[in-house]
């Protein structure tokens, strides 16, 4: 069966509100050239490392999480997450950590068909962010799905099929490809919107602005 075919399968059984076995990635494997070069998955938000309130909010929805990281995976070690570097040398960017992932999921996971992504510095994740991927696939019959808001498609918070790896690998070998954009454009994929408004669930931390706002939405979704 096609990724579509098992997803039409699972998702739309009678009475079964659950998605398919899902792995989720952080990904934390970036530069972060505009935050001085620091990791900034480490970096505090409201008392904890942002990659932890990704953590906190995509481990409920996944039968695992690992965290996509270069560099040294002792830095992460008290987060208790399997540390995946790029298979990939030169920091070739997110898709790399997409593909780390399947080939991960693959390996160690075999009973998982699915990965879901999202960046280390997006703390607001949704808490329905894998149902609602899966359903966008499931009633698009696309192999891929992504999240939106606004007007803006967050490209590196997906849902992945793991068959898909072997056409990543080579797309990132083969012909140097880095954008995710391009890459979704040899398969398709589906979009699913959330609001903006109280807190777009997507924001992401570039900056040190950034990190102060972010202190400011945290607050603000703490009193609500």
């Amino acid at each position: 069966r096609t990724p579509c075919a098992a997803h039409r399968h699972r998702v739309s059984a009678p009475g079964m509100n659950l998605p398919p076995p899902t792995l989720g990635v952080i990904l934390a494997g970036g530069l972060s050239r505009r935050m001085g070069g620091n990791d900034k998955a480490l970096l505090s938000l409201a008392g904890r490392s942002l990659v932890e309130h990704v953590a906190e909010r995509l481990a409920p929805q996944c039968k695992g999480v690992i965290l996509n990281a270069n560099g040294d995976p002792d830095l992460f070690a008290p987060i208790g997450l399997p540390v995946v570097p790029d298979s990939i040398a030169s920091h070739p960017g997110p898709l790399a950590g997409i593909l780390a992932a399947l080939e991960w999921s693959a390996a160690h996971r075999p009973d998982i068909a699915w990965v879901v992504s999202a960046p280390a510095d997006t703390p607001f994740i949704p808490r329905d962010l894998v149902l609602r991927l899966h359903a966008a696939c499931n009633e698009t019959l696309k192999p891929i799905a992504c999240a939106a808001s606004g007007s803006q498609v967050h490209f590196a918070v997906g849902l992945w099929p793991v068959s898909l790896r072997h056409d990543l690998r080579y797309s990132l070998v083969e012909k140097g490809m880095r954008s995710i954009r391009d890459w979704l454009g040899r398969h398709g994929h589906a979009e699913t919107a959330w609001p903006v408004d109280p807190v777009d669930p997507f924001f992401n931390i570039n900056t040190p602005e950034d990190l102060r706002h972010a202190e400011t939405l945290a607050q603000q979704e703490r009193v609500e």
